[in-house]
């Protein structure tokens, strides 16, 4: 039998020690959705919190109406169509500046870190910043124009990491080997670069829609007249919470992980073929 020497001991309290850690840092950021999931199955009579007083469905069909929570569904619409314009024009533009950054040019430095301001920059500062110019220059905020702009602003700069690392990877001489059999440029992209850069393409799509339809802060002062999702949210948080906040909480974290999963399901497909 192996001895319990003093070094085995404390490596093994030392484990001990992180493994409790690990495990209570799962339940603090995953307690509170739990606790969500379960109380927006409240009994009719339910309140906010625990015990829970019955099990239904009453706050969940309470949601289906226009009334129950704000503007819902119009809410839910814009940050659908946002989010997914967000998307296609964060995998485009992410696309076009790594395929810039290949080869080294004039001002590419600056222009990385231009590029990475939208990530550095806090969120209430670039929606107070924009919101400032926009009304010096006269040009009324809206969540299809000011809030369009500033969620690219956020997601670009993930999108474009992604495919600067697809990038890293890429193995240059497929081109070459294909111009030099007499292909063109255009035929060279279309048949060569983008089916192995395709998953990359998908991910930063990814990025670009999960990061522009839950973002607040950005959004806070650029929305106008009408409200995306999470500011509806958080303005019914303004009135008494009542378990259908918990029903509409539950079901866009729903809505977002079935969305993540069919992203992730894509990539492994286009991934596999580009092997």
């Amino acid at each position: 039998m192996a001895r319990w020497t003093p070094r085995r001991t404390r490596a093994l309290a030392v484990k001990t020690g992180f493994s409790i850690y690990y495990v209570l840092f799962i339940v603090f950021i995953f307690g509170p959705m739990i606790a969500m999931f379960a109380l927006s199955f409240q009994g009719r009579r339910g309140g906010t919190s625990f015990p829970m007083r019955g099990f239904s469905t009453y706050w969940w069909e309470k949601l289906l109406e226009p009334s129950s929570i704000g503007d819902l569904q119009g809410a839910l619409a814009r940050s659908l169509i946002l989010a997914l314009v967000v998307m296609v024009i964060t995998a485009l533009f992410s696309t076009m500046l790594a395929m810039a950054f290949r080869q080294k040019f004039r001002g590419s430095n600056l222009l990385f870190y231009t590029v990475m301001l939208g990530l550095m920059v806090p969120g209430v500062l670039l929606s107070l910043g924009l919101a400032t110019l926009m009304r010096q220059i006269g040009i009324p905020p809206a969540w299809w124009s000011s809030g369009l702009g500033v969620h690219v602003v956020w997601t670009l700069p993930f999108g474009f990491l992604v495919m600067m690392a697809v990038f890293n990877r890429f193995d240059s001489r497929l081109e070459e080997a294909a111009r030099d059999m007499g292909a063109g440029e255009w035929t060279v992209f279309r048949e060569i670069t983008l089916p192995l850069i395709l998953p990359g393409i998908v991910a930063a799509g990814l990025f670009g829609f999960t990061l522009s339809y839950d973002e607040f802060a950005r959004t806070t002062l650029l929305s106008g007249e009408y409200n995306t999702l999470p500011l509806d949210i958080n303005a019914s948080m303004t009135q008494r919470i009542r378990p259908t906040l918990f029903a509409l909480g539950t079901a866009s974290t729903l809505f977002s992980l079935c969305l993540i999963g069919l992203f992730i399901v894509v990539y492994t497909i286009l991934y596999r073929r580009s092997r």
